[in-house]
């Protein structure tokens, strides 16, 4: 029998235009987003559906922006019953809503905080992150361990085999980037980012967010949630309330995720929400399962369709 996992979109997922086929094609979506501007007291719809994109490219309306987007494709699936979940870096937040673990209304309201802090650090930490491909987890890990002697780095996301972002200050990144080029890696880049994502730089965003956290209300999810911070499934609330404390400064473990979802039975994989890059890094790194995407509401009417 088959097993399916949804798994949710982060931050650069994002585009102008995206969920206004929804707003349009739909009342209920419509009611719903119409619902989510009034709670946070101002049109997160009309940035998502008309931008400007540098207005949807601030950390604090991209990952509100994303989330909801993501939670109205996936209200909308309601012929397909997940066996598991998983959302990278800000989709985890989505993965919690689908599997109950979290309310939309506190999730959304943690969402916008995330994204207001992680904007302020990365203003206050002035950081960077690139993308090095061809070299494994252990000679990145190495080299970031090399380059931090030059100022604070580490791997930020372990996105497949051989695709890895590290994270951190820029004369560490910068160090690492040098590195990375000596030991013949196949591609180098410096990715456009407002901070140094899920690095020591994000640490006061994530004692901001902490007290956020302690104050919300979580339940035990419904199906296995599998956390960045180790690529393993949790259920237990608790558990699921310092995972996203720790998932701030921690990598997320993509790849991993991924390996564990297909290890525990899951053969079919569909990405909610905006984008395609969770099918590509899935695709990367298994080969042989069903992988796509709803991201439109033509991509709804196929995925219900007999």
């Amino acid at each position: 029998m088959s097993r399916t996992a949804l798994i949710f979109p982060g931050q650069g997922s994002q585009y102008v235009g995206m969920g206004r086929d929804f707003y349009e094609g739909d009342a209920d979506s419509r009611s719903f987003m119409d619902h989510a501007d009034t709670m946070l007291g101002y049109s997160l719809s009309t940035i998502c559906f008309d931008g400007p994109e540098v207005e949807l490219r601030q950390t604090r309306n991209t990952q509100p922006a994303i989330f909801l987007h993501s939670i109205v494709v996936a209200r909308r699936l309601t012929a397909v019953r997940p066996a598991m979940a998983a959302g990278h870096s800000l989709g985890e937040y989505s993965a919690l809503v689908v599997a109950g673990a979290l309310g939309f209304e506190d999730a959304l309201r943690l969402v916008r905080l995330r994204g207001q802090l992680m904007q302020q650090a990365g203003e206050r930490e002035q950081g960077t992150m690139a993308a090095i491909m061809g070299l494994s987890g252990d000679e990145v890990e190495a080299l970031c361990a090399e380059a931090s002697a030059a100022g604070v780095v580490q791997p930020a996301n372990f996105n497949s085999p051989g695709q890895i972002v590290i994270s951190g200050s820029v004369p560490g990144v910068k160090k690492g980037m040098e590195l990375a080029k000596q030991r013949s890696a196949r591609l180098v880049k410096e990715l456009q980012v407002s901070g140094a994502f899920h690095s020591p730089l994000m640490a006061s965003a994530q004692e901001g967010l902490k007290q956020a956290l302690d104050e919300t209300s979580f339940r035990d999810a419904s199906i296995p949630v599998y956390v960045n911070v180790t690529g393993e499934p949790v259920t237990g609330a608790d558990e699921i309330r310092t995972m996203l404390y720790k998932q701030l400064t921690s990598p997320v473990r993509w790849e991993q995720t991924l390996i564990n979802m297909a290890r525990d039975g899951a053969d079919r994989f569909i990405e909610i929400g905006p984008g395609k890059v969770l099918q590509n890094l899935a695709k990367r790194t298994l080969g042989d399962a069903a992988i796509t995407g709803i991201d439109t509401y033509e991509d709804l009417g196929r995925a219900l369709a007999p």
